[in-house]
């Protein structure tokens, strides 16, 4: 057996660890062009030659000015309505494709282009330093100072490029034509696209032309169709309405479900959700000098910027952040409350059933900040989370009961509230739930009146506790603090041990969830779902409680669960429940409590029993979704695993904190199952950080509905793992 230590030991002389070198990082900088609606749908964008951007609205045509956040319009009075398309020449000039005509707008001043027809829906290069316009009437091309007319195609044109031999290609309604002086080839067969409905043209960096059509994207090279990419399997969405070459070769490709990004080998990254943009409706997508994308949508500007960060430095800004908004009086780690759905400036604390469990994973964090740096600031504010989880029992004014979380006595506003039940109610809940608790007292006013704490105290807030005692007294806690994380796990223990397993609240009974006893685990089949995990759970408890305070009767008591009630024997089905039974939740609490039985037990059967179940456990979590765990085993065993999935993580996860909504479901490259959770609806490949809603490691990953936009979570999710892995030298500064 690895002691920790002797993990961190392994890691730095066996393994070299991951490097800490810049990386790119993206965020979203919406824009809202006004209230209007019509201003709102984009339908093109360009950037000009000084970092201008232009759209093209339905309600006419707008320009922000370069490190200004205002969108002015362009046509005013009567001439302004609708317009299609906004092209930037080399030469500092923009031409704007509208409902009445072609602009030009050229040093601050705007000129109809007479010769062009209306109304124009787009407009290109024609490579040789001068521009196509194309709309229902026909194809100009200006040469020699003048437009000249140069023929007819489908009145339907909704993109154009040009190629390196001056071609004009233009998707349309029926099909995709090349044009040349007049003359115009149509594909249209399903032998040369897929289907011949074609919306969006460009030409990657090997020169092969990219058509969006119904039904996905048609890959020509050298004039013959090369591949298509189908709705369902490689493009999130039967509409594709726009594409665009990126700087680095990465083609961009707008849908009505957001963005897909192909790189040269095809594999693909999204932005979707009101994470990366105002709608998942894409139009159009244009690229700044700095390589920042800036997405036309229906409902306004996505800006996508991008800068090298490091991971250190990605740490710097999350650490900040949680110190100046996300840590709460007494020192409880918290979410926000966000007034206005998405809006990070109209936020206010907000009280959750698991700041207790989430607080001792800020602990944990702590923790290992201190011992991979020695950082006293990190021992200090350990020290405080601490002594909120030992307030959270001294505020119930009870011996061994802690609460689940406080809140000052003045507040008006918390999740839960007290209520009463009916009669009625109370069987139906019953009928429902066999284990129901109505609980009608769930808030206590504190002896001192200055808090209100909640009570009902779950299993899981008991192993979060549990773990963050666990890894302050092993990485950061002096000789007084062990003193005191033994004093009061000894509370603990004693008011668990005498209420006979069960955690009793208040009001004299066991809380809804805090069931340990051999009598409802093993002989209420209604507690049978809860065997393997909770009989896992005591064994945990009494272990570290054996071990810091040194009295024997909690090993005692240990040997006895396991000789007398089978505790060992309903822990070995930890990695083997009934699927009724699967919940996500549980392989967190799992994780939590490993290290103490595998860092303190010295029997070798029991260690290799152990063990034995810790090497199942993860064996159960191929795709390496939880750093939580990934950390725990090495930590537990010297033995890194799932590395590469975890740095990705830290680098993938976005910067914004806002639980934004995400629902795969509206992707239809995206397969919906029923695993690994059977009641829950989940996508059968895990989504990148980037591509969820934010995230907390008690919750499923894979699930394919989440996320609340009027909740801004606390960064320990990304802390925890990075100070973690830093410890274990999994990253090296």
């Amino acid at each position: 057996m690895f002691s920790c230590r002797e993990a961190r030991q392994q890691s730095d002389g066996g393994f070299g660890g991951y490097r800490d070198v810049p990386f790119i990082e993206e965020w979203h900088k919406p824009f809202i062009i006004s209230s209007n609606r019509k201003e709102n749908e984009v339908r093109r964008i360009a950037i000009d030659t000084k970092s201008d951007v232009w759209i093209a609205t339905a309600s006419g045509v707008f320009v922000k000015r370069y490190n200004n956040s205002e969108w002015e319009p362009v046509i005013i009075g009567e001439e302004r309505g609708p317009a299609y398309s906004v092209f930037s020449n080399p030469g500092g000039d923009v031409l704007l494709g509208t409902w009445n005509g072609l602009y030009r707008y050229r040093n601050d001043s705007l000129f109809l282009e007479g010769e062009v027809k209306a109304p124009v829906s787009q407009i290109c290069s024609d490579g040789e330093g001068g521009n196509f316009a194309a709309g229902p009437f026909g194809i100009w091309q200006y040469k020699s100072g003048k437009w000249e007319f140069q023929g007819s195609v489908a009145r339907s044109v909704r993109d154009s490029e040009t190629d390196k031999n001056g071609n004009l290609w233009l998707a349309t309604d029926a099909g995709l034509y090349k044009f040349k002086n007049g003359n115009s080839l149509l594909f249209q067969d399903t032998t040369e696209l897929l289907s011949c409905n074609a919306s969006a043209i460009s030409f990657s960096p090997n020169g092969d032309l990219w058509a969006g059509v119904l039904g996905g994207i048609s890959i020509r090279r050298e004039d013959k169709l090369f591949k298509n990419l189908l709705t369902g399997k490689e493009v999130p969405s039967a509409r594709v309405n726009c594409i665009t070459a990126s700087g680095d070769g990465t083609m961009w490709v707008g849908t009505d479900a957001g963005i897909v990004r192909y790189s040269k080998d095809l594999s693909r990254s999204y932005r979707f959700t009101r994470r990366w943009l105002t709608s998942n409706r894409v139009n159009d997508i244009a690229f700044d000098r700095e390589g920042n994308g800036w997405v036309a949508t229906d409902n306004g500007v996505s800006a996508i910027m991008k800068e090298e960060m490091t991971l250190s430095q990605k740490e710097a800004y999350f650490y900040k952040r949680m110190m100046n908004r996300h840590i709460r009086p007494p020192w409880i780690c918290c979410n926000l409350r966000l007034e206005v759905p998405g809006d990070t400036a109209t936020w206010s604390y907000a009280d959750d059933d698991n700041d207790g469990e989430y607080t001792g994973g800020y602990l944990a964090m702590e923790s290992f900040r201190y011992a991979a740096t020695g950082d006293i600031d990190a021992r200090e504010k350990a020290h405080k989370a601490f002594a909120f989880l030992r307030f959270l029992r001294e505020v119930t004014g009870t011996e061994g009961f802690f609460a689940r979380t406080v809140i000052p006595s003045d507040w008006i506003r918390m999740n839960d509230t007290n209520r009463l039940y009916s009669k009625q109610e109370i069987a139906d809940q019953m009928v429902r739930d066999p284990r129901f608790k109505p609980l009608e007292k769930r808030w206590h006013l504190s002896k001192d009146k200055k808090w209100l704490w909640k009570g009902d105290t779950s299993s899981d807030e008991m192993d979060g506790h549990m773990m963050g005692y666990f890894f302050y007294y092993e990485y950061a806690a002096d000789e007084n603090e062990k003193r005191a994380i033994s004093d009061h796990v000894k509370k603990i223990m004693n008011n668990l041990i005498s209420a006979g397993y069960n955690l009793v609240d208040v009001d004299g009974t066991h809380t809804r969830w805090g069931v340990w006893s051999p009598d409802l685990l093993n002989r209420d089949p209604d507690w049978a779902s809860e065997r393997s995990l909770n009989s896992f759970e005591l064994l945990a408890y009494l272990k570290f409680a054996a071990h810091i305070t040194g009295d024997v009767k909690y090993e005692k008591e240990y040997h006895r669960l396991i000789d007398q009630e089978g505790y060992l024997k309903n822990a070995s089905g930890l990695n083997s429940k009934n699927p009724a039974w699967q919940i996500y939740f549980d392989r967190t609490m799992e994780g939590y409590l490993f290290p103490i039985l595998l860092k303190y037990e010295t029997d070798p059967v029991l260690n290799t029993f152990y063990r034995n179940l810790i090497d199942e456990w993860i064996k159960g979590q191929p795709e390496g979704e939880n750093l939580i765990n990934n950390l725990t085993y090495a930590l537990s065993t010297g033995k890194i695993v799932n590395l590469k999935q975890t740095i990705d993580f830290l680098k993938d996860a976005p910067l914004d904190l806002v639980d934004w909504k995400t629902d795969l479901t509206l992707r239809e490259d995206v397969r919906v199952v029923r695993k690994p959770v059977p009641e829950e609806l989940q996508v059968a490949v895990l989504p990148p950080a980037s591509e969820r809603s934010t995230v907390r490691w008690d919750k499923n990953p894979w699930a394919a509905v989440s996320g609340d936009p009027s909740m801004e979570r606390e960064p320990n999710f990304w802390l925890w793992p990075y100070w973690m892995a830093r410890y274990l030298g999994a990253i090296k500064p």
